[in-house]
């Protein structure tokens, strides 16, 4: 943001209280991710996550903000939130009844589907909360030390008790975000845990550098690689394809209307930071479970879908390409684009109006969400390959990098759109009042 920006943002109290709003709720948010759930030897249970920081544990507690490490009650993080959101989106395909719903039922349709995302967030929220506290009485440290204190069902119930009601007020804080603060509240959420993990990263990092785990050149080379992914992304994320639009002249009146060329703007990963989160809740609901589990086919599963092995990122690359595509069909559709082009006059040179017109934009929508998948996918495992070969920690992997340079472009573009819009409605203010007088 440039100094004229933050001039203007000093004169906007609305600004500044939306502001105010969003942070205070990440304080909020990030004071719970230290409140432990009651029956658990801490020492114990951080001893076992340094010994599990590159598997699927230290993946979890990157998206849970550490909470899965201090067992906190947001342990769970909002990723039970989002497996939700995945399964009603799903659902929209197959179901009649919940497609009619959000197309035709407008806002009161949204409210309801969002009520039952709520309730499936709670029943995931019960399942994952059991799967772990039975997890953790058959868990111990690498010393041998159990991480529960007094396991039974006494402990169960509190566990999952604690647990569900950590994620439900964690959603609850992540919907107010949205309303009241800057940005969508469950990404804010997701990219300050993962910006809090940042120091104790690096912090590893140089111990690695001190034992003569990692070395120099291979230091230097990480620290190249991120910037040269830094830059990428922000490529990437900035690069659209400009469908030219033109409309005819018409006579309203009077007076002659149309004749300008516009364009349709078409980012390349139209989709955002969505595919890799969802792509990650989907590989964590289960492998979580089962590593959890004392069950040996489960084991087995899990240590087929370690992050490292050839297997889990296979399929993380699908889940990606295939949510890509998904969540694109679900926010933009060519259908009504052309259909809106159309009924203002407009058209694309060389294309037909109606039919043809979304055809050729659904033609070059699914090329460049191919590009971008690919993109997503690249940066998403790219950096899996030097966990595997130099022990690099999970925060500096492309998924986390891609998630808070994805939420802070977006967080500071709505910053500037609101400040652009209050300076607009100013200028029209302003000539109201010239035209008065």
């Amino acid at each position: 943001m440039s100094m004229s920006g933050v001039e203007n943002l000093a004169r906007l109290p609305e600004l500044k209280k939306k502001l105010l709003w969003t942070f205070f709720l990440l304080f909020i948010y990030r004071i719970g991710v230290h409140v432990p759930v009651p029956g658990v030897d801490s020492i114990a249970l951080a001893d076992f996550f340094e010994s599990a920081k590159n598997t699927l544990f230290g993946l979890f507690d990157m998206f849970s903000g550490g909470g899965l490490r201090n067992l906190s009650i947001f342990a769970l993080g909002i990723m039970p939130y989002i497996s939700a959101s995945i399964i009603l989106q799903l659902l929209q395909v197959v179901s009649p009844e919940l497609a009619r719903m959000q197309k035709e039922e407008g806002a009161e349709g949204r409210k309801k589907i969002t009520q039952y995302t709520r309730y499936g967030t709670v029943l995931i929220t019960v399942i994952q909360g059991f799967g772990i506290a039975v997890g953790l009485e058959n868990m111990t440290s690498p010393t041998g030390a159990p991480v529960v204190i007094d396991p039974g069902w006494a402990f169960r119930l509190m566990t999952v008790i604690t647990l569900t009601a950590g994620t439900v007020f964690l959603m609850w804080l992540g919907e107010q975000m949205t309303e009241r603060g800057i940005g969508n509240g469950i990404s804010m959420i997701i990219f300050a845990g993962i910006v809090a993990g940042f120091p104790r990263a690096v912090i590893n990092t140089f111990q690695l550098l001190k034992a003569g785990e990692l070395s120099v050149f291979v230091l230097v080379f990480m620290i190249a690689l991120m910037v040269a992914v830094l830059v990428a992304i922000v490529f990437m994320e900035r690069g659209q394809r400009r469908i030219p639009i033109q409309y005819a002249k018409r006579m309203v009146g009077r007076k002659m209307y149309g004749g300008q060329t516009t364009h349709l703007p078409l980012r390349v990963n139209t989709a955002g930071v969505i595919p890799p989160i969802f792509a990650s809740s989907i590989l964590l609901f289960p492998a979580t479970i089962a590593n959890f589990s004392q069950v040996e086919w489960l084991n087995t599963f899990s240590n087929m879908f370690r992050p490292q092995t050839i297997l889990y990122n296979v399929v993380f690359v699908g889940l990606i390409v295939f949510f890509c595509f998904f969540y694109t069909a679900i926010i933009f559709d060519p259908k009504q684009i052309a259909d809106n082009i159309r009924k203002q006059g407009g058209f694309i040179p060389g294309i037909r109006p109606g039919a043809k017109t979304r055809e050729y934009i659904d033609k070059v929508l699914t090329r460049i969400t191919l590009w971008g998948s690919l993109y997503i996918s690249a940066v998403c495992v790219l950096p899996m390959v030097m966990i595997a070969q130099f022990n690099v920690p999970f925060y500096f992997g492309g998924t986390s990098l891609l998630i808070v340079v994805g939420v802070a472009m977006d967080f500071m573009s709505q910053i500037e759109s609101y400040l652009i819009s209050r300076q607009y409605e100013g200028l029209v203010q302003k000539g109201r009042i010239k035209g008065r007088r």
